[in-house]
């Protein structure tokens, strides 16, 4: 079911590119062009390619959500551990004993230097 859904959802991603960059400049965008309209000026009536953008666009959203649901109800009770096979100690998380090496020297460890008087 997942890969069926994945694949609609990368056709869709596809073809909304594709319609996307098909359609005609209406200038305006960011703010560049558009003439002395500004605020006055009235939108032009959506042609047919951009109602089927939308459409496009809300089949892709609706394929993302479902991806989502489907990734969550799929990895619902396990965790990464349990993927790599760790088996966790009673105790929780194993540490490795490193000794001292790791910790700075202390006075006792420095070694005596004679006062030269």
């Amino acid at each position: 079911m997942e890969n069926v859904v994945l694949i609609v959802h990368l056709i869709l991603a596809l073809a909304l590119i594709g319609t996307v960059l098909l359609q005609r400049s209406e200038g305006g965008g960011l703010g560049m062009g558009g003439g002395g309209g500004g605020a006055t000026g009235s939108r032009p009536a959506p042609t047919a390619m951009s109602k089927f953008t939308w459409l496009l666009a809300i089949a892709f959203i609706c394929t993302s959500i479902a991806l989502t649901l489907i990734s969550a109800s799929n990895s619902a009770g396990s965790s990464v551990a349990d993927r790599l096979g760790i088996e966790p100690t009673e105790e929780g998380v194993e540490v490795p004993d490193l000794g001292d090496s790791l910790l700075p020297p202390t006075s006792d460890d420095a070694p005596l230097v004679p006062s030269g008087d």
